[in-house]
């Protein structure tokens, strides 16, 4: 009767310590994790009866990033929202934008098991302005505004990576892409792709402007993310897009590079840059009659350097 006793009460444990590594198991396979980052870079530059001549000034860039990671098993969903935005004051002149960026993007990927490395994969993306834009030192006239423009990314495809948080290559065959031009004067001027208005040989308006452009096409996108020193990191992010129904083979291009130095746990310096090229962006300079004259596309460059502080949390 003990012997029995003693069995049973092995097998119980048993049981229970099996109930338990299925449940810390299930643990390890269903994760949320949140991540907010907010960092602040700051620049200043003060002259005192500098021979050379300068002009005092002093820069701010806000970096605020939330995001939201989901695994369970063989799925994973990534979201993030991002905002970015930078102002300068230069001694006598008005405060100017430097920075003006707003995303939301989310991708949802499943793989079929846990060996392999590729995934079916759909994804989001949003990108607007929140203030106006102009092209300084004109005040009068914006270029750019909240959701004018704004663009849209809905698509599916096949997405290639170990670690996807460090390293992905995403492709769709089939990816829409919507621009909006959300105001009256910029989508009568046909400003980013859309068709402008129609107007009449006395200058009224026959058909207003359109406020949206829809494409279909091709995405090819690749991000990377490595540990290039001790307290030196690296982020790589390409897109590569081509319509199908327009110019085809003509690829809008948005590569970022960026460089994180880590001084310590609250400072950094961040050298970057970012090049884009939509061939539906057309520039325009102003003729001598006052008539704006169009140019075409242009490759868009930026370039940044900052030194500020980051709070995790």
């Amino acid at each position: 009767m003990k012997t029995f006793s003693l069995l049973l009460l092995l097998l119980s444990f048993q049981i229970i310590n099996a109930e338990t590594d299925s449940t810390q198991t299930e643990k390890e396979q269903l994760k949320w994790e949140l991540i907010n980052k907010l960092g602040v870079d700051l620049s200043e530059v003060t002259f005192v009866n500098w021979s050379a001549g300068g002009s005092n000034s002093i820069s701010a860039l806000t970096n605020a990033v939330s995001t939201l990671k989901y695994t369970q098993n063989l799925l994973k969903w990534n979201s993030f929202a991002r905002l970015r935005y930078g102002v300068n004051k230069q001694e006598n002149q008005k405060l100017r934008k430097t920075e003006d960026e707003f995303e939301l993007a989310s991708s949802l990927g499943y793989r079929k098991d846990t060996l392999t490395n590729w995934y079916y994969s759909s994804r989001f993306n949003f990108k607007t302005q929140l203030t106006n834009g102009y092209s300084y030192p004109d005040r009068d006239n914006e270029i750019s505004k909240l959701m004018a423009p704004g663009y849209l990314f809905v698509g599916g495809g096949v997405e290639y990576g170990k670690n996807l948080e460090e390293f992905a290559f995403y492709f769709s065959p089939l990816t829409f892409k919507a621009t909006f031009v959300l105001d009256e004067m910029l989508s009568n001027a046909g400003a980013f792709g859309v068709n402008p208005a129609v107007y009449d040989d006395e200058g009224n308006i026959i058909e207003a402007g359109e406020r949206m452009r829809t494409e279909m096409g091709v995405l090819i996108s690749n991000y990377y993310e490595a540990q290039v020193y001790e307290n030196i990191s690296l982020i790589h992010n390409l897109s590569l897009y081509s319509d199908y129904l327009n110019n085809f083979g003509n690829v809008d291009v948005d590569w970022e590079v960026v460089f994180d130095f880590k001084v310590n746990d609250y400072v950094k310096a961040t050298l970057g840059s970012h090049l884009k090229y939509d061939d539906d962006v057309k520039t325009f300079t102003e003729t001598e009659e006052g008539e704006q004259e169009e140019h075409g596309s242009k490759v868009q460059w930026k370039q940044l350097l900052g030194v500020g502080v980051v709070f995790d949390f």
